[in-house]
């Protein structure tokens, strides 16, 4: 039986924490299927909206060599990205693990059949980390959206 993982993510300013959970996640599956989270639900989720575009982002991951197909992952709800997209393996960095969101997404999961396994996040590397980099050669405050305008972080 060929096992279906995902992983799900902004992947915006890919970094090196980006492509670790992505090569775990393919290391443990048959075939990965890498979940790029939309610009509303980054907004959403995160109070800003990401830097690169949806569609930018999505044709980095597609050229990922692990990754064997990229999708926008247009809803908050998980269990309808799985009804949608279909896997067998859920997998999440470990920041996740042993919090409520984390128990949350394991009990939503479990009711499906679908395993959650999480990898190490790599703690040195963030996008946040980039972005207030980037502001701050910049001059400008971290918390700016695409469109300039100020959001709430």
């Amino acid at each position: 039986m060929t096992v279906v993982g995902y992983a799900a993510g902004a992947f915006d300013l890919f970094h090196v924490g980006h492509l670790n959970i992505l090569r775990q996640a393919r290391s443990r599956c048959d075939y990965l299927i890498a979940g790029t989270v939309s610009d509303e639900i980054c907004y959403a989720t995160k109070g800003r909206y990401p830097v690169v575009p949806l569609q930018e982002r999505l044709e980095i991951v597609r050229h990922i060599t692990f990754v064997d197909r990229a999708v926008a992952e247009v809803s908050p709800d998980r269990l309808q990205t799985w009804a949608e997209v279909g896997f067998d393996v859920f997998f999440k960095g470990d920041d996740w693990k042993d919090t409520e969101k984390g128990r949350r997404l394991e009990r939503d999961f479990a009711t499906v059949g679908v395993s959650v396994v999480y990898f190490p996040y790599t703690v040195h590397t963030s996008s946040t980390a980039l972005r207030q980099a980037l502001a701050t050669l910049d001059g400008t405050p971290s918390s700016r959206g695409r469109s300039g305008t100020a959001v709430n972080e």
